[in-house]
C-alpha cells in the first residue's frame, strides 16, 4: 500500500508522514499522473452534451491524487532536502511539466470549456473566464509545432529552476561561516551555543553561522568584530556562482516563450494576470520611488559613518548603534521580551482571536514530518473545526533559506476539504529562542498568509486561499504584520523570563525608530525588484545578447537612479531564489504593490471602533474569498474607495514623492 495514493484517514487529511518513505514518491507520481490522464480522457469522451457539471466541475475534481503527492513531496523537498529528493525531482519535474502542457493543450477539453455556460454566480463566472485565459496562456491556440516548442521550453525551465534551487542550497550549506570564539564578540551565551550546535550539525569544529537568504545577514548587526562581519557578508555574496549561466538561460527561455505566446516579454506575460495589469504601471512605481529612496539611504550612511569607517558589511551594525544611541533601542535587551512561544501563542494567535474569533490549540496527538514540527488545530468560536496549522520554525542544514507559507490540503466546498496549512522559518534553535524585531514581524507576516489559507471559504479549489495574483497575495500577510506592535497585543506577549511586560520606554523606542533605516531597507528591496523586472522586460533578442550578469545588474540599477555606495540589493541574480527558484519572476515588485493596500487598509482598521467587527468584515471580503471575487472591487468595498498611496509613502519616509 502506498500511503500517498489515497486520502489520509487522519483529521483533515493530514498526511501520514510516519508511513511515507522516499521510495513511495516516484511510483505515486506515476500512478497519479496516469489517473489524472484517465480523468481528463473521461471528460473529453463523455458522450453527453458538455455542461458545467460534466466539464468544468469534473475538471476541478480531477487530479486530487496528483495534488496530494505533489503537496507532500514539494513541501518536504523545501524543508528537508536530500540527494534522494534531488534525484526524484530530476525525474519527475519534466514529467509534471509535460503533463500540464498536455492538459492545457487538449483541444477537445478546451472546446468543451468554451462551449459551456457558467452559472450566474460570480465565482463560477470568474472560474470560466480564468480557465479560458489559462488555456490560451498555456498554448491551446497554438499550432501543433508551436505547442511542441512551448512544451520543450516549459520542461527545460522546470529542470533549470530545480537546478538553481539545488545549487543555492549547496552553496548556502558549504559557505556557512566558521568563526573563532573571539570573533563571536557581541553574541549572547545562548547564541554562541547555537553557533556551536550549527558547527556540530555540519561536522565542523568550533562555531558556525548558517547563511540566510538575503544579502545582508541578520547577525551582522550583532557581531562586534569587523572581520567577522566581513566574512559573513562576503560568503553571502559568493553564493550561486554556478547559477549565473542557469539564470541567463532561464531569462532567454522565458522571453522566447512569451514571444511564442504573443507577448512582448515575460513581464507582459506575467502582468496580464496581476492586479498591476501592465509593465508600465510597475516600472512607474519602482523607478518613481528609487531616486528618493537612494537619497534617504545616502543620508543614513552619512549619519552612521560620522565617527566610523563603514563598509558594506558594517551598515546594519552601525544602524543598531544609532538606534541604541538616538532612540534608546537596545536590540539585545529587546529580544529578551520576545520569546518564540509567547510571541506565537500570546501574540500571533491572540491577535487572530481578537480579530476573527478563532482559537488555535495544540494537537499533540498528531505528528509532523520532523521533530521540530508542531501541529495545531484552528477552530471557530463555537468549537467548529476550521483546519490544521503546522509550524516548522527552526533552521537546519537541509532546509532552504527564507520563510514561507504552504499547504498540504486546500479548502474547497466542491471537494469537501478543509485546509492543512504550514508556516516555515529558519530561526536559530536554542533552548528558549528569543526573536529579533524582524523575526517577530516575519512570524506575524507568515501567519497572515496562513489565515488566507485557513479562512478560505470558496467552492472551487482553483480559487482557494492564496491562489491569487502575486501582487495581491502579500496584502493579507503584510496587513497582519501591523498587529505585532499594537499596544494591546504587544502587552499580551512581550514578556521576559521573569514575566515582566516590555517597558513603555522600549515600546516608545520601537515606534520612534520606525522610519530610521527606511532609506536602506527601501533601497535594498527596490534594488532586487528592479533587477527582477529588468531581466524579465527583455525581448528574446535582447536576452540573447546579455552575457555578463553583474554588468546587467549595475546598468539596471543605474537606469532606475538607484546607485548607493556600500549598499547591495536584497537579492542578487545568482541567489535570487524568489524569481529563479520560486514563482516570483517579474513579480518581486508585488511586496511593495501590496504594501500600498496594507498601509491604506491598516489605516481603515485603525479608524474602526470595533476591532472584532472590523476583523469579521476583512475576513468576509478578503480572507475568505481567495480569488473568487474581483480584487479591486473587494478592496474598494472594504475601504469605501480605491487605494491611496499616501500612507505607504509616509511609512517609507518618502512623503511627497511623485509616483
Amino acid at each position: 500500500m502506498n500511503p500517498l495514493l489515497q486520502p489520509s484517514e487522519l483529521p483533515y487529511q493530514l498526511p501520514p508522514f510516519a508511513e511515507i518513505k522516499s521510495e513511495h514518491y516516484l511510483p505515486a507520481f506515476d500512478t497519479a499522473l496516469d489517473d489524472h490522464d484517465a480523468e481528463i480522457s473521461a471528460i473529453v469522451t463523455n458522450p453527453e452534451e458538455p455542461s458545467w457539471e460534466n466539464t468544468v466541475e469534473a475538471l476541478e475534481k480531477s487530479g486530487q491524487a496528483l495534488a496530494r503527492v505533489a503537496n507532500v513531496f514539494f513541501n518536504l523537498n523545501g524543508t528537508d532536502a536530500s540527494e534522494e529528493f534531488d534525484k526524484i525531482s530530476a525525474a519527475i519535474l519534466p514529467k509534471l511539466s509535460a503533463h500540464e502542457d498536455a492538459v492545457y493543450q487538449n483541444e477537445q477539453l478546451y472546446a468543451r470549456i468554451k462551449s459551456v455556460t457558467p452559472p450566474a454566480d460570480e465565482e463560477s463566472q470568474r472560474l470560466h473566464e480564468q480557465l479560458l485565459r489559462a488555456f490560451r496562456r498555456r498554448g491551446a491556440d497554438l499550432t501543433a509545432t508551436e505547442k511542441q516548442q512551448l512544451s520543450e521550453y516549459n520542461q527545460r525551465l522546470a529542470v533549470l529552476g530545480e537546478e538553481f534551487r539545488k545549487n543555492l542550497l549547496s552553496d548556502t550549506t558549504k559557505l556557512a561561516v566558521s568563526l573563532s570564539e573571539d570573533e563571536l564578540a557581541g553574541f549572547s551565551d545562548s547564541r554562541k551555543a547555537a553557533a556551536a550546535d550549527a558547527a556540530n550539525a555540519l561536522g565542523r569544529e568550533g562555531y558556525v553561522i548558517p547563511l540566510e537568504l538575503p544579502t545582508v545577514q541578520s547577525e551582522q548587526a550583532s557581531l562586534d568584530n569587523p572581520e567577522a562581519r566581513a566574512k559573513l557578508y562576503e560568503a553571502s555574496l559568493a553564493r550561486g556562482t554556478a547559477n549565473a549561466e542557469v539564470a541567463l538561460e532561464m531569462v532567454r527561455l522565458r522571453a522566447q516563450r512569451a514571444e511564442l505566446l504573443g507577448y512582448a516579454n515575460h513581464a507582459e506575460y506575467v502582468l496580464e494576470e496581476e492586479t498591476a495589469k501592465t509593465p508600465e504601471a510597475v516600472r512607474k512605481l519602482l523607478h518613481g520611488l528609487a531616486p528618493a529612496a537612494a537619497t534617504n539611504a545616502q543620508q543614513e550612511y552619512k549619519l552612521i559613518s560620522e565617527d566610523n569607517e563603514v563598509e558594506a558589511a558594517d551598515w546594519s551594525y552601525y544602524e543598531s548603534k544609532i538606534r541604541a544611541r538616538d532612540y534608546a533601542l537596545d536590540e539585545d535587551q529587546l529580544r529578551q521580551y520576545f520569546p518564540l512561544e509567547s510571541v506565537l501563542v500570546n501574540g500571533v494567535f491572540y491577535a487572530a482571536n481578537l480579530l476573527y474569533g478563532i482559537t488555535v490549540e495544540p494537537r499533540d496527538d498528531l505528528a509532523g514530518y520532523h521533530e521540530d514540527v508542531k501541529v495545531w488545530e484552528v477552530k471557530e468560536s463555537d468549537g467548529t473545526g476550521i483546519g490544521l496549522f503546522l509550524t516548522d520554525y527552526f533552521g537546519r542544514p537541509s532546509k532552504r533559506g527564507g520563510a514561507w507559507m504552504s499547504s498540504f490540503v486546500d479548502q474547497s466546498r466542491l471537494l469537501g476539504t478543509k485546509p492543512v496549512i504550514i508556516n516555515v522559518m529558519g530561526i536559530t534553535k536554542t533552548e528558549n529562542p528569543l526573536l529579533t524585531l524582524d523575526e517577530v514581524t516575519t512570524l506575524f507576516h507568515e501567519f497572515g498568509h496562513a489565515l488566507h489559507g485557513l479562512l478560505s471559504d470558496v467552492r472551487y479549489p482553483t480559487f482557494s486561499g492564496t491562489n491569487v495574483p502575486r501582487d495581491y497575495v502579500e496584502f493579507p500577510s503584510q496587513i497582519n504584520e501591523n498587529w505585532a506592535f499594537e499596544p494591546q497585543i504587544l502587552a499580551n506577549y512581550a514578556r521576559n523570563a521573569q514575566g515582566e511586560v516590555i517597558p513603555t520606554d522600549l515600546v516608545a523606542a520601537i515606534e520612534a525608530a520606525k522610519q530610521f533605516g527606511q532609506g536602506f531597507g527601501t533601497s535594498e528591496y527596490l534594488g532586487a525588484a528592479i533587477i527582477d523586472f529588468a531581466w524579465h522586460s527583455l525581448s528574446a533578442a535582447q536576452a540573447a545578447d546579455v552575457t555578463d550578469v553583474e554588468a546587467f545588474e549595475s546598468a539596471a540599477l543605474e537606469d532606475a537612479g538607484l546607485v548607493v555606495d556600500k549598499l547591495a540589493p536584497r537579492y542578487k541574480t545568482c541567489y535570487f531564489n524568489h524569481i529563479f527558484g520560486g514563482g516570483y519572476s517579474a513579480g518581486y515588485y508585488s511586496y511593495l504593490w501590496a504594501e500600498a493596500l496594507d498601509a491604506d487598509g491598516f489605516d481603515w482598521f485603525k479608524e474602526q471602533s470595533d476591532m472584532r467587527a472590523a476583523g469579521q468584515r476583512f475576513r468576509e471580503l478578503v480572507l475568505s474569498k481567495g480569488a473568487s471575487k474581483d480584487f479591486d472591487a473587494a478592496y474598494e468595498q472594504l475601504r469605501g474607495r480605491a487605494r491611496d498611496l499616501t500612507p505607504l509613502l509616509t511609512r517609507r519616509g518618502l512623503a511627497g514623492t511623485e509616483v
